[in-house]
């Protein structure tokens, strides 16, 4: 499988690309600098350059590519103006391009809180505004979406087991090993397509939590 992996520098991606990488996939990471190459080409992926903001479109990115993963954020430091522009607008260029190409299965890294933005405050509405509203564009374009909702991001080790559910509204943390992981096994697992799943830390095997996911109905 060609994954395109957007944020390819980001701590998830590049534990996603190092898994996609080692199974045999052709792990493909957007990047903006020249320089985020070598931490890409040290996990076995391929980096490939594009400003996500400036770009009108992802389109000579997204070529070629069997799946797209939106794994891209402006960060916590970031004011509202780009989120708006990263976290909404890239993963609806990265939407429409996925359109144009063909490519159906899109794989969305999302938020805890994004099926009620509003009762956010603080630098957290415009982010989960924007994460709600990206989301929203990606379910209604008729592609084989899948959305991650991850908890409250750790660097602790993996540890193989996850709690997965389509009820929202949870609050828990989750080690970014067990996302990627997550999203692994997300990917060549067609009946997750239409899925929104919350994803903490837990007591299931991740193939087994995967597995069980089904769109809520």
């Amino acid at each position: 499988m060609d994954v395109l992996v957007v944020g390819g520098h980001g701590k998830i991606a590049l534990r996603l690309l190092g898994l996609l990488a080692a199974r045999g996939d052709r792990a493909r990471g957007l990047i903006r600098k020249p320089e985020q190459a070598a931490a890409l080409e040290a996990v076995g992926a391929i980096p490939v350059l594009g400003d996500l903001e400036a770009a009108a479109s992802l389109e000579a990115q997204v070529k070629g590519a069997d799946a797209v993963v939106f794994a891209a954020g402006a960060g916590p430091g970031s004011g509202s103006e780009r989120k708006a522009t990263v976290d909404l607008g890239g993963a609806v260029k990265l939407t429409e391009a996925a359109k144009a190409l063909g490519v159906r299965r899109y794989v969305m890294i999302s938020s805890i809180g994004a099926e009620r933005p509003e009762a956010a405050s603080g630098s957290m509405l415009p982010y989960l505004e924007a994460k709600a509203e990206a989301d929203r564009h990606l379910i209604a374009s008729g592609l084989d979406y899948t959305v991650i909702r991850p908890g409250a991001l750790t660097d602790d080790p993996g540890t193989g087991r996850v709690r997965l559910t389509t009820e929202l509204g949870g609050r828990a943390p989750v080690s970014r090993a067990d996302v990627a992981a997550v999203l692994a096994e997300v990917l060549r697992t067609p009946s997750t397509i239409g899925v929104v799943a919350e994803l903490f830390t837990g007591d299931v095997p991740i193939p087994e939590a995967v597995q069980a996911l089904r769109p809520a109905r």
